[in-house]
């Protein structure tokens, strides 16, 4: 069996810690701050939980420490540190970061790495499955114009005005909302605003809106450098969502005040498992001297997993690290230093008994000409 160290319990932690136990090819030692986190995961076999603070240092080595990988569900603040602990003690680490200075630290700590030894950030849906599809539609071209890139997760019955729930880590939402985002522009690497670059468009009736987002492109922008003409990611919400949002990031200015923000989020807006998660990558370009335009479109709903009920999101994002995991231990991965989420192939990912999950709970066909948008450029 595999010996992974999980460090994180929470909404996410938990969905792969089950999801690995269940397979009885990994032994898994679940650790957080939290003992009622961990708690939740005693009864999964072939898992052991333990409490630890990852801020020391000392700690961290030692539970490390034995172990063949890592998987860091942890805010990305923690992760440069876990990465180069990982570097000290041998084992291969994974996590699901949006954060674009983290994963350029970890990036730099995977110079060091030793055969056998891989350093994989951004393995959740966005950055993570997106790429691995964007990048699969790309390589289908002889002449890449555009990859576009639509996620977003989303209630299946919005309340509130925010016409949001919270499913996943508040302090990756508002990074993405928060800070600039990468992407290629008339054939040029550079970084536009969040919250800007609105559009709107339908799918099997329901309206969405889409903008600009920090991270979701991962390692993309550097992939098709020199390749595509344009290349962008954007998040998609409920239409009226955008402006809520910008009214409290800049209006209010709770971008500087990110404490008070978490704050009102975790206090105001309830999490749900009733979700639906949006994927909707498109890619035009030249193929054989035609124009032609390809996309991957699918909807990812909620559903019972080992007996218990999960979110969308906790399926995508946990099966995102998991069949990343899953392939590195088979040996269809590059085994030293750096790997970047498009070096999976599509094919494999959803062949994989994770990655199944995107089939499985894809419930919806969508019906849609994807490059029918209105778009605002504000």
């Amino acid at each position: 069996m595999t010996n992974v160290l999980l460090l994180g319990a929470g909404k996410i932690g938990r969905a792969i810690g089950k999801f690995l136990g269940h397979t009885g090819d990994y032994k898994v030692t679940a650790a957080d701050y939290s003992e009622d986190a961990v708690a939740r995961l005693s009864d999964v076999p072939n898992i052991t939980t333990q409490t630890l603070d990852v801020t020391d240092n000392a700690a961290l080595a030692r539970a490390i420490r034995g172990h063949d990988a890592v998987i860091s569900a942890l805010s990305f603040a923690f992760n440069p540190t876990v990465a180069k602990t990982c570097l000290e003690q041998g084992a291969s680490y994974f996590d699901l970061t949006e954060d674009i200075a983290t994963t350029k630290a970890v990036k730099k700590i995977a110079k060091e790495a030793v055969n056998g030894q891989i350093f994989m950030p951004q393995c959740g849906l966005a950055p993570g499955f997106t790429g691995i599809v964007g990048n699969h539609l790309a390589g289908t071209l002889d002449e890449i114009d555009s990859v576009l890139l639509r996620v977003g997760a989303l209630p299946l019955y919005p309340t509130n005005a925010l016409k949001y729930n919270l499913t996943w880590s508040t302090d990756g939402l508002i990074n993405e909302y928060c800070n600039p985002c990468e992407a290629i522009h008339d054939g040029k690497n550079t970084e536009v605003l969040p919250l800007e670059g609105m559009e709107h468009f339908s799918i099997d009736g329901v309206r969405y809106e889409a903008f600009n987002t920090s991270g979701g492109l991962g390692t993309l922008c550097e992939t098709l450098h020199k390749k595509a003409h344009t290349l962008n990611y954007k998040t998609v919400r409920y239409p009226g969502h955008r402006d809520l949002a910008k009214f409290l990031v800049n209006e209010l200015k709770l971008k500087d005040r990110r404490d008070i923000m978490k704050d009102i989020l975790e206090n105001a807006i309830p999490m749900t498992l009733q979700d639906v998660v949006l994927v909707f990558c498109t890619v035009t370009g030249k193929r054989k001297g035609n124009l032609v335009q390809i996309s991957d479109a699918r909807k990812i709903y909620h559903g019972i997993i080992h007996g218990e009920e999960w979110s969308a999101i906790q399926i995508t994002t946990a099966a995102g690290i998991c069949t990343a995991l899953d392939l590195h231990v088979t040996g269809k991965l590059p085994q030293k230093g750096f790997v970047k989420q498009e070096q999976i192939k599509l094919p494999d990912f959803l062949d994989n008994r994770f990655g199944q999950y995107y089939e499985l709970y894809n419930k919806t066909p969508i019906k849609v000409r994807p490059l029918d948008l209105v778009v605002e450029e504000s």
